[in-house]
């Protein structure tokens, strides 16, 4: 037998128990905008160009550029097609540009708990220092939010063995690290559940971008495919589509013109759609009956 996490058993997409999202939809969509400050001169980060010795300043300057611009015309973006948005930060920022989450606040979207900073993983850390990681991101969070995040993506989707346990003993109600389906699904913790809500990995500008090496309008072009295809799927289970961006890559105007063209064409179908936050996707998700969630 091979070595297994333990955390979920195999369940196929097809002849799972029947339910609707609000409003008899059948397909939930959500835009995730993970909002990210590294520490200069050292750490971990996305490139534009392969680094050279610290500090790097070519590649931490343009990742800068998403939270002094990118964001704020990705907003114009949003509010202009009133699309909610997940935001997903680090602590961190409430530091660095306190502006940008001021923004989004006087908005309502949902703040999602994102490590201290994507300058670290935390699944490289002991379990204490893992734990207190936890607990600080989300103090920070709850300070300055009035309340606790509900869901948590790992900076990196940077999990240890017992990423999942701490989480729920923190109190979190969802997980977005584990990208293993198109539907929310219960993990096992060893102190009880936490849902794992879907994420994108593939509808994800890093990996796209970043990692493949695709442009803006292909990337856009992935986002309109992957949507009318999922619409057509949930006619027969409901599902999430979810959406995972980065301000300093699709906020860049060359990007952004096609992002826009993107959202645009989802937007236009919101009739038809659930268009909600991650955390009311999960929220309705918990309150169903049980075992209609696997």
């Amino acid at each position: 037998m091979l070595p297994s996490h333990g955390r979920y058993a195999y369940s196929p997409i097809i002849g799972r128990p029947d339910y609707s999202w609000p409003g008899g939809k059948r397909l939930a969509v959500y835009i995730a905008l993970n909002l990210e400050h590294f520490a200069f001169g050292e750490g971990l980060g996305a490139e534009l160009a392969p680094g050279g010795p610290q500090p790097d300043v070519l590649n931490f300057a343009w990742r800068d550029y998403g939270n002094r611009v990118g964001a704020w015309r990705m907003l114009e973006v949003f509010d202009a097609l009133k699309l909610p948005v997940s935001v997903l930060v680090n602590s961190e920022i409430y530091s660095y540009c306190p502006q940008l989450m001021d923004a989004f606040r006087a908005r309502g979207d949902e703040v999602v708990g994102h490590g201290r900073t994507n300058a670290e993983r935390q699944g490289v850390l002991p379990e204490a220092e893992e734990r207190a990681l936890i607990e600080e991101a989300t103090a920070v969070i709850a300070r300055h939010e009035g309340k606790r995040p509900d869901g948590w993506l790992g900076p990196w989707i940077s999990e240890s063995r017992v990423t999942p346990d701490l989480l729920q003993e923190a109190g979190y109600r969802y997980v977005l690290d584990w990208c293993a389906d198109d539907q929310p699904i219960w993990l096992k913790t060893r102190a009880g559940r936490i849902l794992a809500m879907p994420y994108p990995q593939e509808i994800n500008d890093i990996p796209a971008i970043v990692a493949r090496k695709i442009e803006g309008d292909a990337f856009a072009d992935m986002i309109v495919d992957a949507f009318d295809e999922m619409r057509q799927q949930s006619q027969a289970q409901p599902l999430v589509f979810g959406i995972a961006l980065h301000a300093y890559l699709v906020g860049h105007p060359h990007r952004l013109r096609h992002l826009r063209r993107a959202l645009t064409h989802i937007a236009q179908s919101r009739d038809a759609i659930w268009l909600t936050h991650a955390g009311a996707i999960a929220d309705h998700a918990l309150s169903l009956p049980e075992g209609v969630v696997v």
